[in-house]
């Protein structure tokens, strides 16, 4: 993804999905590209699906919203959130999967099991997967907040936007109080993204 890309973000209500989209939407900005973004909240505050449509190029971007079989990148907080949303990928998309599995209501009330196939159900498409367990990143830079920042971290790994300017954005956008564990938690990301 050079000169524009479609990049799709999913999960659950209280991941942080809208910060990581606007971090790679300010980034996108800073590095002189056009970007548009929408958002799904659907039930977040319930643990619902949530999810993020960011399109950008070197030209003008008129809609943020991406047509099934379009996403270029998947940035997937959650492993049945990206399974989820099969209909928008093809085989050229990449999908970068946090390994983390928050189990929807019906599963938590034992009502049904957690599938698990869910990275094989990626694969066996010939989709290509980044797993990366983020939460465990965000355990070891000391803050569980952090997970979001820790994918973008990956994310940045297949965009066009130099490290630099990640940075600076998070400088720009985020309180002082939590500024260095993201810088951390995404430099460890990079780390992951690079060893997957």
């Amino acid at each position: 993804m050079k000169e524009q890309g479609n990049i799709h973000f999913c999960g659950v209500g209280g991941q942080g999905i809208l910060l990581a989209s606007e971090l790679t939407a300010y980034a996108l900005l800073a590095a002189g590209f056009d970007a548009k973004k929408s958002e799904v909240h659907g039930m977040a505050q319930r643990g619902g699906s949530v999810e993020a449509h960011l399109r950008f190029g070197k030209e003008k971007v008129f809609s943020p919203l991406i047509e099934p079989g379009k996403v270029d990148i998947m940035l997937a907080f959650e492993m049945m959130e990206a399974v989820r949303y099969l209909p928008f990928l093809n085989k050229k998309s990449t999908v970068i999967v946090n390994t983390q599995k928050i189990p929807p209501p019906v599963v938590a009330t034992g009502k049904a099991p957690y599938p698990g196939h869910c990275l094989d159900e990626l694969t066996s498409r010939g989709i290509k997967v980044v797993p990366v367990d983020a939460f465990e990143i965000a355990r070891q830079v000391g803050n569980f907040k952090t997970v979001n920042v820790a994918l973008v971290g990956v994310l940045s790994l297949f965009m066009p936007v130099k490290e630099k300017t990640w940075l600076e954005v998070m400088e720009q956008r985020l309180p002082a109080k939590i500024l260095e564990v993201n810088k951390k938690a995404f430099k460890e990301g990079r780390k992951a993204g690079k060893n997957s």
